[in-house]
């Protein structure tokens, strides 16, 4: 049922959920256009939130083949996502990746995961 008032939502391009921010939506026109929960777009959940704020970037691994690519880059509403996360700090991703991390959120092809867990393990076995 469709109203002129209805709660935003969001939808993280980190983990693809979708959470209330907390505001208020009108239909200036008191039409009613809007649902009881409506989603507007997408920002970071308070979870990955709070990883961004604190330095980190979330590496999310993608299908290529499944993913849909607009001039070289994956948007998050085009990225077939494998359910595999990784977050490193930005200073980490600008030496690994030899680029300025700019965005919260990093597609990224499968093995790019893999990589870096096996990078963790050889710094923390000691070799």
């Amino acid at each position: 049922m469709k109203s002129h008032v209805g709660m935003e939502q969001k939808v993280c391009p980190v983990c693809g959920q979708t959470f209330d921010t907390g505001t208020i939506l009108l239909d200036k026109r008191l039409r009613n256009t809007l649902e009881r929960k409506t989603v507007t777009g997408w920002d970071l959940c308070p979870e990955h939130a709070k990883l961004w704020e604190k330095g980190y970037i979330a590496l999310v691994e993608c299908d290529p083949e499944k993913s849909k690519f607009t001039g070289g880059t994956i948007k998050p509403e085009d990225a077939y996502r494998t359910g595999r996360i990784a977050h490193i700090r930005k200073a980490v991703a600008k030496r690994i990746f030899n680029v300025e991390m700019t965005s919260p959120v990093a597609f990224v092809e499968p093995g790019v995961v893999d990589m870096l867990e096996k990078m963790q393990e050889g710094e923390t076995s000691g070799d």
